[in-house]
């Protein structure tokens, strides 16, 4: 790995562990979603503090637990053979609505600087839902330099279940990604899949019930985070995008029924392969010098190999500064999208850094060319309900942000922005904003935030969701 740090202080996390029960996994998964609620800070956080004491990043260890081949092969050629991306890009049935036609409030959720270069809206019906909670982002960028996965332009967003303000517990976490076709920039359309998990040998399958505050699509592998219901604890899960299958039973059921195969309404699913665990146990997301709960990924190209990088979350009135570290990926032909392990299946953080800028909803790492250390990407959270983040760039030296407005305020990203995403090809930034409100209450589509309880669930409230992009070379000049 090719950046280290030398050891000052302390850091602190959010989940990630997983179970997995004999070749099959066991991804009863309940959903942990973050809540963001308070002001985005105008006090700069500073130089980021390197972490590389054993004591330190041991905590940041995971476990690789994979499901045998022969398990994936059989829920595959019992559901009739991989559909695979293309399929699924082919029979999509959702239409994103560009800038012009989002709605004043999803334009108001755009950064002010620097300023979006592209930017679409959710079909209505996923737009004002507030069943469905928009988390996280990737693309084919991240699959290969080229930008594209075979001949296609791809980006996947990652979206939770909120059962609890649907007032439907029992589809509470609940995981779905929408693939989304972007070969034509004025004409993105997409298609839900359903992540599920395989059961009895490949004979069945269940939901994953996964946060999915991060994702990485890297070569032939997505790497999300997840939270594992059974033990309380986050986790990695592992799906191999060679591996889509088809629901030919349209019910509210996800597994093997009376017909065939059901996946709770949606046509398409992907099985898990495998997930990493913290081998320290449980997370603990209230303090920061016990193992982490892990809130979000990204994927850095700029490391030498491909690395992921991680972060942890806490209340932005915590008072706790988080972490960000890497994870090296795999260089083993035939591990492609793996994480890199030990002998034991042991994966080791490579560089590990502890940041004042609290409430992180996402991080990136990217080295700029002739660099000797990469900057780190910190998308703090947003103001009080209805105020903009802010989007820090670190190093060991210093951390600048843009300012904007007649207060000089830092608050210049994106409202309740997710999950970053950098296309290498195009030099793009992409992030997505997560909120759906309603008149009466300004409902957060986050649960858990204090500043903003739900009152009464209502099937379509008024729009803040936004997917967009912001040249990161404008990002750079952006800063103070």
């Amino acid at each position: 790995m090719a950046y280290r740090g030398r050891h000052r202080r302390r850091k602190k996390g959010r989940a990630l562990r997983a179970s997995l029960a004999g070749t099959a996994l066991a991804l009863t998964v309940a959903a942990g979603l973050i809540s963001t609620s308070q002001a985005a800070s105008s006090d700069n956080p500073g130089a980021l503090t390197a972490l590389s004491s054993s004591s330190e990043t041991d905590k940041l260890q995971l476990q690789e637990n994979l499901v045998g081949e022969d398990t994936l092969d059989a829920l595959e050629s019992g559901m009739g053979g991989n559909i695979g991306v293309d399929g699924v890009l082919k029979n999509a049935n959702h239409q994103m609505r560009n800038r012009a036609d989002c709605g004043a409030q999803e334009k108001a959720a755009l950064p002010v600087e620097p300023a979006a270069t592209r930017a679409y809206c959710w079909a209505d019906s996923d737009a004002g839902t507030q069943k469905w909670l928009p988390q996280s982002v990737t693309t084919s960028g991240d699959s290969d330099e080229d930008g594209r996965w075979g001949s296609n332009r791809v980006i996947l967003s990652g979206w939770t279940h909120d059962g609890q303000a649907a007032g439907a517990k029992e589809d509470e976490g609940l995981a779905r990604v929408a693939f989304i076709d972007a070969n034509d920039p004025g004409n993105l359309k997409y298609r839900w899949v359903l992540l599920v998990a395989p059961l009895d040998g490949g004979k069945d399958f269940e939901a994953v019930r996964s946060r999915i505050g991060g994702m990485v699509w890297h070569q032939d592998k997505l790497i999300v985070t997840a939270r594992n219901g059974a033990v309380g604890n986050d986790a990695l899960y592992v799906f191999d995008m060679n591996r889509i299958l088809r629901a030919d039973v349209i019910s509210g059921a996800v597994g093997k029924v009376e017909d065939g195969w059901s996946a709770h309404g949606y046509r398409y699913v992907m099985p898990a392969m495998g997930s990493y665990s913290l081998t320290g146990g449980a997370c603990d997301a209230t303090t920061n010098d016990r193992v982490p709960c892990l809130a979000s990924v990204s994927l850095d190209r700029t490391s030498a190999p491909d690395s992921l990088v991680a972060n942890e979350w806490f209340r932005p009135d915590s008072g706790e500064p988080g972490r960000v570290w890497r994870y090296d990926y795999s260089t083993v032909s035939h591990r492609t999208g793996l994480l890199a392990t030990d002998t034991r299946g042991r994966v080791h953080a490579e560089e590990a850094y502890e940041t004042d800028a609290v409430g992180l909803q996402g991080v990136l790492s990217h080295r700029p060319n002739g660099a000797s250390e990469p900057n780190w990407y910190a998308g703090h959270a947003p103001g009080a309900g209805d105020g903009h983040g802010t989007l820090w760039r670190q190093n060991k030296s210093v951390a600048k942000a843009a300012k904007c407005g007649g207060d000089e305020s830092y608050a210049c990203w994106g409202r309740d922005t997710q999950s970053l995403s950098y296309w290498q090809e195009t030099g793009e930034l992409w992030t997505l904003t997560g909120r759906a409100t309603t008149s009466a209450n300004k409902v957060n589509d986050l649960p858990g935030r204090a500043a903003d309880k739900v009152t009464a669930w209502q099937q379509n409230a008024v729009s803040e969701r936004v997917l967009y992009a912001v040249e990161l070379s404008a990002v750079d000049r952006s800063l103070e």
